[in-house]
């Protein structure tokens, strides 16, 4: 769910901003040259400032892979945390919305993830045995309460961070297309991320027309591509941006999501904006503004080119 590559502008921003501020003429960071975030941090910086200078230490100095950064810290007494199991640690990144993880035990995608690797999650099968039932709140697309309580969004992603913890939510073991070309495996871990995004689909599924829902589905593949990429400061990120904001304006109301075993389920929805019509829908008596019959005219529209065809295909075959 983006959650490294979202976070990249923002520091990028924060940075460009620092460097204003005490009057330097240029940034670093201590991503690898094999990596996205060396490609996100860049495109924020110079977008900000196009004529910031960049130091990037990982391109320029003689160590080739972190085994050789590990090796000269220790001739050097240069302290170096260790994980759980008093070895160097595997790549993590962790921020409120997520973590992730990478190299060492996690380079063979053939060989499945240990269960010290998961920062943010209990296993599945070490979940309580009896489901959680949370009701969270929307007003024009963002989440705003749990079970009726006002929350800020650091405060309310923080509680479903914790939710999705207890009940095994949120993990994912990917092998990804990294932007500079190779594939990379990483498990990562969006608790209260992949809740959200349950609830979001949940409420917009009665305040979204369908049209409207089908191009923000289609628009969303593009967006996220922009963000993974590191072009959050480009033009076209922003004109999406302008449309799913405008998406939103309807999606308000509350849904109630059923979490159990690694699962985030939607099991109801509510919204003064709804377009779910039970008149309509119903099998039984009702539907006064829906006349079935009419069904027939619009199948035989709809299907007008392929009646073409078929006879087409028919004199051929003839």
């Amino acid at each position: 769910l983006l959650g490294t590559s979202i976070a990249r502008p923002l520091i990028a921003k924060r940075q460009i901003e620092i460097a204003r501020m005490v009057g330097a003429d240029a940034v670093c960071h201590g991503a690898t040259g094999k990596g996205n975030d060396q490609v996100r941090f860049e495109l924020g910086y110079y977008a900000l400032e196009p004529d910031i200078r960049v130091i990037a230490p990982w391109r320029e100095w003689a160590f080739k892979s972190r085994e050789h950064l590990l090796d000269f810290a220790e001739k050097h007494q240069i302290p170096i945390a260790k994980d759980k199991r008093g070895e160097a640690p595997f790549s993590v990144d962790a921020n409120l919305l997520h973590s992730s993880s990478e190299g060492k035990v996690l380079e063979d995608p053939s060989v499945e993830a240990p269960e010290f690797v998961h920062q943010r999650t209990l296993s599945p099968e070490d979940a309580p045995d009896v489901a959680t039932v949370i009701t969270v709140g929307f007003e024009k697309g963002d989440p705003v309460s749990i079970n009726g309580e006002a929350m800020s969004p650091a405060t309310l992603l923080t509680a479903l961070n914790q939710y999705g913890h207890d009940n095994g939510i949120g993990r994912l073991d990917l092998v990804e297309n990294r932007f500079v070309g190779m594939k990379s495996r990483g498990v990562y871990e969006t608790p209260g991320g992949t809740i959200l995004l349950a609830a979001h689909r949940g409420i917009e599924s009665i305040t979204l027309d369908g049209g409207a829902m089908h191009l923000k589905d289609e628009l969303a593949v593009k967006y996220a591509h922009l963000i993974y990429n590191g072009f959050w400061f480009s033009p076209e990120r922003e004109m999406l941006q302008a449309a799913i904001d405008h998406s939103q304006a309807k999606v308000s109301g509350t849904v109630r999501v059923k979490l159990y075993k690694g699962n985030a389920t939607v099991i109801g929805r509510e919204s003064g904006n709804s377009l779910y019509d039970q008149e309509l829908v119903t099998f039984e008596d009702g539907a006064v503004a829906y006349d079935q019959k009419d069904a027939a005219g619009f199948i035989k529209l709809n299907a007008l080119r392929l009646r073409v065809l078929g006879k087409r295909d028919a004199r051929d075959r003839g």
